[in-house]
């Protein structure tokens, strides 16, 4: 099992869908049981590859396998012919990039399906729905063969888009076709650009295609027009069709438009799916298919990147701050806090790539932990305007000392999670080889001005002033609601301290991905 452990963690969750299919639709209490086993063993199976079967190879040892073809230096590897007549392969593996979010997935998912229990409606297509979009952002994680990186990127979107536009808000069938026309907008350049890099390579498989890469070999030159479109050269548009296919996930500006329609409309637990890890899949896609396949218009791009890295930044926090909607305050959020990610990425340092791939895990658990404390107070008070509460501090004490946790996580308070890896990719982009990026870092501090201000805004509104009488008597947050938040709030405490925790995982992958990129750049 230990070579299978990648396959295992990926569709067990399958596995706990087809049973669910199996099952009477009045079976709840038995579909709820399945879901939480099968998220369950996958985040069981998923610790230990994290903690214990992980291998701590150094840069050294990640470059020495690339005469053997592992330019990547990937770990408990399967290669299985496919499809032969295209060359698709079942082709996994992770490495320092993935490994994290992998783990983050599955602790994501487990605890989804537990906040999903007061979920009525339509009960077995939910939970079947759940299980399947486990297995398309697992999946997404540990592909190497790029026809099957977009295969599972495509199973990811249909079960969100019914998960959003069957069991959302009211608005919720406006917020889950915009959200899955953006996502195909930027699957339909993807594809375009995983087809001319087959037709000019003859493979799928993202090592081999990064050989050829840093080889100077991929260049479209077999292809009609010598690879040329719309008068750019190959590299270039092959690298911005993925760009923007990605940067639609992630979002960046200006393709963020669809995240606070999908986030205010989603059931609560959905949003913390979509916020917790969706969103990272933008960003390890750069890392993994966009900037090591075109490191030549990576670079000549970068700092474009990091004037939009910034811009989300500055304007994620600042519309967040004009909010009075709980839910899209912390939507917006996610605008600015993943602007970081692409700011460090751009920066093309040690401290800014760390920073950035830091960040992706750490607003993956501070995000989660926040759309579930909105999703504590709406579900008592069956509204999110902020304006309409005050002084439940007095009423919920607990729930106010998770809550202020939760936002100094988010504000990246030093002792917690986010200080460490928004620290490091202002640091790192400041060290760039580009004095702009100095620029550009000293703008984005405008961004930790008004992150400080929405969220000890709301704060006030909230929890302090006088005690509203409409809320007398309002239940203390419960055990189940208390139980999903604790793993998020933990890990922002625990990576806050211990940082070497993930960073240790991340830095030969890190670095070697950086060397890959200079090889050509």
């Amino acid at each position: 099992m230990q070579s299978q452990i990648l396959t295992w963690i990926t569709f067990l969750p399958l596995l706990g869908m087809a049973v669910i299919l199996f099952l009477p639709k009045t079976a709840m209490t038995a579909i709820k049981g399945v879901s939480v086993v099968a998220t369950f063993i996958a985040m069981v199976l998923a610790t230990k590859l994290y903690f214990v079967d992980f291998a701590h190879k150094s840069v050294a040892e990640i470059e020495a396998s690339r005469g053997a073809g592992d330019i990547l230096g990937a770990q408990f590897v399967q290669k299985i012919d496919w499809i032969s007549s295209i060359g698709v392969q079942y082709y996994i593996g992770v490495d320092g990039l993935s490994v994290a979010l992998v783990w983050l997935t599955t602790v994501l998912l487990f605890v989804g399906v537990i906040a999903s229990f007061g979920m009525e409606k339509a009960g077995k297509a939910y939970y079947a729905l759940l299980l399947l979009l486990q297995v398309g952002i697992g999946g997404v994680f540990v592909s190497l063969d790029l026809f099957l990186f977009y295969v599972f990127w495509e199973v990811m979107l249909l079960p969100m888009y019914f998960l959003i536009g069957i069991w959302g808000g009211p608005r919720r069938e406006y917020a889950a076709i915009k959200f899955f026309l953006y996502t195909l907008a930027g699957s339909v350049l993807m594809l375009v650009a995983i087809v001319a890099l087959r037709l000019d390579s003859g493979t799928f498989s993202i090592p081999a295609l990064t050989e050829l890469a840093v080889s100077g070999k991929l260049t479209g030159a077999s292809l009609p027009a010598a690879g040329k479109l719309l008068g750019m050269q190959f590299s270039t548009w092959v690298f911005w069709f993925l760009f923007i296919g990605f940067a639609i996930k992630v979002p960046v500006f200006p393709f963020h438009t669809w995240l606070p329609d999908a986030h205010v409309e989603a059931p609560t637990p959905i949003s913390v799916i979509l916020a917790g890890i969706l969103l990272k899949l933008g960003g390890y896609g750069m890392l993994r298919a966009c900037f090591p396949l075109a490191p030549d218009a990576f670079h000549d791009s970068a700092f474009i990147l990091g004037v939009l890295g910034v811009i989300s930044i500055v304007y994620g926090a600042f519309v967040a701050l004009g909010q009075s909607d709980f839910k899209k305050m912390v939507a917006y959020s996610s605008v600015s806090h993943m602007g970081y990610v692409l700011l460090g990425m751009a920066a093309f340092t040690v401290w800014g790539m760390e920073g950035a791939v830091l960040q992706m895990f750490n607003h993956g658990t501070s995000s989660a932990a926040l759309f579930l404390i909105v999703g504590v107070i709406y579900d008592r008070a069956h509204h999110r305007d902020l304006n309409g509460f005050g002084g439940l501090s007095q009423l919920m004490p607990r729930y106010w000392a998770l809550t202020t946790l939760g936002f100094f996580a988010a504000l990246g308070l030093p002792g917690l999670a986010g200080f460490i890896s928004e620290a490091m990719t202002l640091i790192g982009a400041f060290q760039a080889n580009d004095t702009r990026f100095q620029v550009l870092v000293l703008l984005s501090t405008l961004g930790i001005v008004f992150t400080a201000a929405f969220l000890l805004y709301a704060m006030q509104r909230v929890f302090l002033g006088k005690k509203n009488p409409k809320y007398e008597g309002i239940e203390e947050i419960s055990f189940r609601e208390l139980f999903c938040q604790a793993p998020f709030l933990a890990l922002c405490i625990v990576f806050g301290i211990l940082p070497y925790l993930l960073l240790d995982w991340m830095h030969p992958s890190v670095q070697n991905l950086l060397n890959i990129l200079k090889i050509q750049g």
